[in-house]
């Protein structure tokens, strides 16, 4: 019986480490990915995979682990137009009496075209495929992602004062349903209802969203329980932390994205784990802020789907996923006294496939398996730094800087090549930020 020809294939990746994610805290040595129309269709050993396929392009990755693409779940990428404005003070100060001040003189299509435009770049040469997007002017935001080819999850924005977005309450709930329209069948740019936090959205317009995240099937993305002030405030004026209000509105259910949640009951946590909540543990902009502490270990020992964001530049100063996994990881230790918690593989998995979950794409991404979006970032592991190797996950999570991610992939496409990012002009983007950065200070 003859052998078959191997089969035409898009692309073929080979590495000497896969690591999938699904299944948990496997390590696959020396294995190919096979690649056709943007999604995963073979994973073996790389001598199975040359005889059985003919890529039209093949990668070899001998020094490097590949990983799925890093999910940032909680951003808001037009700030890295604002980076280091503002440090060292506290979240209302540095809210109230700098930021929002700083945004009201500056925010509009270009600001946040070009801040999107940086974060691209950033997080490209970190490894990250993927943003849930929180910020104004989410029609310009998704036409930057997608004019870029960066998957993002654009949020809907409700606040209930007037903007350079929008000037009252029905204003947002149209332009948000004029948004969601036009990304309603984009392959790469989806969209999420992305009310600020309880202490700036009405009771009425939650009620609004609810209803429009049930009839559209989107998330529902907010910070919540960021700080005790926030919850002692809430009580003092309706009776209710936070949470117990979201619960009254209907909104605590699988679709919500809660992000901060640094002041927890343990009520809380079992009826997060009830209703199938999904949190966005953001570790370094709530250590930066002193804003508290996640439970992150309780919340994963409870089931939780727990995701891992870096917030926006002016509070986090970077769009950095590994420096948060290990964040995340150490500081889950010390919160729950603990050294088993969080482990590694748990912090990789919170950075892939539960950020996937949180936003709604974990059935697209998040994980290197078949019939998935072909999403990857390669890391190489032979620099001294991460040397010498005896477990990969480790490594990635404990010792690796994101100036090892090498080459990304996005639905197929390269995205960085040899730490160079393809189809971005760097020097154009670095002389806009100039730009901005003299328009802002002098502001």
């Amino acid at each position: 019986m003859s052998q078959m020809p191997p089969q035409p294939v898009d692309l073929m990746i080979e590495a000497r480490w896969v690591v999938p994610v699904e299944p948990h805290a496997v390590v696959l040595e020396n294995h190919a990915v096979v690649v056709q129309d943007e999604r995963i269709v073979a994973l073996l050993p790389i001598a199975d995979a040359r005889l059985a396929y003919a890529p039209r392009e093949r990668v070899e990755l001998g020094e490097h682990a590949l990983i799925p693409g890093l999910v940032n779940s909680h951003t808001h990428n037009p700030m890295t137009l604002l980076r280091g404005l503002a440090d060292d003070l506290p979240l209302m100060v540095w809210l109230q009496q700098h930021i929002w001040p700083a945004e009201a003189k500056v925010m509009g299509a270009e600001f946040v075209r070009d801040g999107v435009e940086l974060a691209v770049a950033e997080m490209l040469r970190g490894g990250t495929t993927c943003a849930n997007e929180n910020y104004f002017f989410p029609d310009v935001i998704g036409a930057t992602y997608r004019k870029l080819g960066f998957r993002a999850v654009v949020g809907l924005p409700v606040i209930e004062f007037p903007t350079a977005w929008a000037k009252s309450q029905d204003e947002y709930f149209e332009r948000a349903s004029e948004v969601h329209d036009s990304f309603r069948s984009d392959n790469l740019v989806s969209t999420a209802f992305a009310p600020h936090a309880p202490y700036t959205v009405s009771d009425e317009s939650f009620e609004r969203i609810r209803v429009l995240s049930d009839q559209l099937d989107i998330p529902v993305h907010l910070h919540t329980h960021e700080t005790a002030h926030e919850v002692e405030d809430e009580k003092a004026k309706s009776g209710l932390r936070p949470f117990q209000r979201l619960q009254k509105l209907g909104l605590v259910n699988d679709r919500l994205i809660a992000v901060h949640m640094t002041q927890l009951t343990d009520g809380e946590i079992a009826a997060c784990a009830a209703a199938g909540v999904s949190v966005v543990h953001c570790p370094e902009s709530n250590l930066k802020l002193a804003s508290g502490f996640c439970p992150a270990e309780k919340l994963r020992l409870a089931g939780v789907n727990v995701a891992l964001g870096t917030d926006g530049c002016a509070s986090n100063n970077d769009l950095d996923m590994f420096g948060e996994m290990r964040t995340a990881a150490l500081l889950a230790k010390a919160v729950a006294g603990d050294a088993a918690a969080f482990d590694a593989a748990f912090a990789l998995r919170a950075a892939t496939l539960n950020g996937a979950k949180a936003v709604g794409l974990e059935a697209k991404i998040g994980s290197i398996e078949l019939g998935k979006q072909a999403d990857f970032a390669a890391v190489r592991l032979s620099e001294l730094e991460t040397q010498p190797m005896f477990h990969v996950i480790s490594q990635l999570v404990y010792a690796t800087g994101r100036h090892q991610v090498s080459d990304v992939w996005i639905a197929g496409r390269r995205k960085l090549a040899g730490r160079e990012l393809v189809g971005m002009d760097v020097a154009a983007i670095l002389e806009r930020t100039h730009a901005w950065r003299e328009r802002i200070a002098s502001a």
